[in-house]
């Protein structure tokens, strides 16, 4: 009986938080969207404060920038936290490139956006490409010595965290 309890109880859990990462990237959209509701001017006084846009000269267009490089991060991060291959974390990269853009887009000092990101990123693939590569080889050198399928394999090199926070925790 308590298995049966607890079964039910992961299947809902899963669905609700399968329910609302599908919620989440229904409604990126409208998140994109979010940009028109800026104004076109130089200089925003808001009640947090105020912003003037020294580099782009109008709110507007830092709002379209900003969100064609924070829509496609935020995806990235739920594919990230969503995946179940082994190969996941080579989806940091892109995280970090958009990070990395973010950061140059908000820096107005900057006359280029994109320009020289990949001396940045270098460190981070120097780490991830060795280890894909390294889980990849001994994936294959399981396949040659044993009997089991690929899909057994990768199941048996997948990581599962219980939660959230193991999942933050395996890689600190």
């Amino acid at each position: 009986m308590k298995k049966t309890e607890l079964k039910f109880q992961d299947n809902k859990k899963n669905f609700v938080i399968g329910s609302i990462t599908a919620t989440l990237i229904a409604i990126t959209p409208y998140l994109y969207s979010l940009y028109e509701s800026v104004p076109d001017v130089k200089v925003w006084n808001t009640f947090f404060g105020t912003y003037t846009s020294i580099y782009y000269e109008s709110l507007f267009v830092l709002a379209w920038t900003l969100m064609g490089k924070v829509i496609p991060l935020f995806l990235l991060f739920i594919w990230f936290f969503t995946c179940r291959h082994w190969w996941y974390h080579t989806i940091l990269v892109p995280i970090a490139m958009y990070v990395y853009q973010i950061i140059i887009v908000l820096n107005d000092d900057l006359s280029f956006a994109d320009d020289n990101q990949i001396f940045y990123l270098i460190p981070i693939m120097s780490i991830i490409i060795p280890s894909i590569y390294l889980i990849r080889a001994r994936i294959f050198n399981r396949i040659n010595d044993a009997t089991k399928s690929l899909e057994e394999l990768e199941e048996e090199f997948k990581i599962s965290p219980r939660n959230f926070w193991d999942k933050i925790k395996q890689y600190f």
